[in-house]
């Protein structure tokens, strides 16, 4: 990219609050600093910390003594374990195969140009696919992907000022043949999953330039995403601190509250901020140039389903004779999925009715997590959650 094109995006970012994101990520590779995530579980709040004006039906026993599960040592590490290698690793792996097969298909179609019709369209299809696994994937707010910032680089959310599609076009114009290297360099607004989508979805056909610019954006991608996967296979067990249950809770503890993240970013940041609910609508829903927020929001609601009803999780939770908390999870998140399925694939053309009971069982959802799971569990809610429900 040219100098001065460098420089008014480096500024844009700066004006938009958000220059933070331009830095250039460190080594994927390294190992995560458990010291540098702990902070964020030192503060606790009890279950009645924030309490919510009207609680929904649902939540009627959060008023209740929560009695907290005995979770021994060797409890915790097994299910850590299990949390690594079934639930977090696969989800990165995901995201490195489907980033890899948008490359693939890029190299394959764009070796004629202009690329449009049905090959354009496996293109967009592939995209949505790699979009749901990365939705997948951002369950987990620690770890490598967020000490080196790479979350930024793959997916720039939410761009409250649009400067990914002013970004995108005036680095394709600037580098016609651009390659994976040039791109790896460039600011975190011109890569990753929304620098394709803009390219893919806001264009009727690709010509050369903008097919380099796929071919190296799923490259570069999938380069990235495959040092976050190679990190946890090498070193989960200090990220999870999975050999050290019987001297604190710092995994527990920094799994649960990724989860509770998942949820109420979700909730603020990918439907209540653009969709207005509360306040004056700012940013744009997740997905949007390809008319696809329900499929995002889907995947992440199934993900949280998978990881707040699982077995390994479930025995734990019933081990003292005790099952509402599980049943109530359960039954929220399967009230939000079925919400879900009766709604647009673009969730702005949703009536407002339908939006805001979005929103609602999304804070059903939250208050469990917060008053019923974690006291149950033990943990604490870190001082990171931003919810307020």
């Amino acid at each position: 990219m040219k100098t001065t094109h460098a420089l008014t995006m480096a500024l844009s970012a700066l004006s938009a609050g958000l220059l933070i994101s331009c830095v250039k990520p460190a080594d994927d590779n390294q190992t995560n600093n458990p010291d540098s995530q702990a902070i964020t579980q030192e503060s606790t709040v009890t279950a009645d910390d924030t309490v919510a004006s009207e609680p929904s039906p649902i939540n009627n026993a959060e008023n209740t003594t929560i009695t907290p599960v005995d979770i021994s040592a060797n409890t915790a590490e097994t299910y850590l374990t299990h949390v690594a290698n079934d639930i977090v690793i696969p989800a990165y792996a995901d995201a490195v195969k489907q980033s890899a097969i948008l490359h693939e298909l890029a190299q394959a179609h764009c070796q004629q140009t202009p690329v449009s019709g049905s090959k354009l369209q496996e293109l967009r299809d592939q995209w949505l696919i790699l979009a749901q696994a990365w939705a997948v994937a951002e369950m987990i707010n620690f770890g490598p992907a967020t000490a080196s910032m790479s979350n930024l680089y793959i997916n720039y959310y939410p761009d409250e000022r649009g400067l990914v599609h002013s970004g995108v076009a005036d680095l394709i114009s600037a580098n016609p043949n651009l390659t994976p290297e040039q791109l790896a360099g460039e600011s975190a607004i011109v890569q990753g999953i929304p620098g394709l989508e803009e390219v893919l979805y806001a264009n009727d056909s690709l010509d050369a330039a903008q097919c380099d610019y796929v071919i190296s954006a799923s490259a570069a991608l999938s380069m990235r995403l495959q040092g976050i996967e190679n990190n946890w296979q090498s070193n989960a067990a200090d990220l999870l601190a999975i050999n050290e249950t019987a001297d604190n809770d710092q995994g527990l503890n920094q799994w649960f509250n990724s989860l509770l993240s998942l949820v109420e970013t979700m909730k603020s940041n990918a439907i209540d901020q653009p969709l207005g609910i509360t306040g004056t609508a700012k940013g744009h829903l997740p997905a949007a140039t390809a008319g696809q927020s329900r499929a995002i929001i889907d995947a992440k609601v199934a993900i949280l389903n998978n990881a707040l009803t699982d077995p390994v999780l479930t025995a734990i939770l019933n081990s003292n004779d005790e099952s509402t908390v599980g049943n109530n999870l359960s039954t929220a998140l399967a009230e939000t999925t079925t919400l879900l399925a009766q709604m647009p694939k673009d969730l702005a053309a949703a009536d407002k009715a339908a939006q805001q009971a979005l929103y609602d069982q999304l804070t059903d959802v939250t208050r469990i997590i917060k008053r019923q799971l974690i006291p149950t569990l033990g943990m604490r809610v870190g001082f990171n959650s931003t919810d307020g429900d």
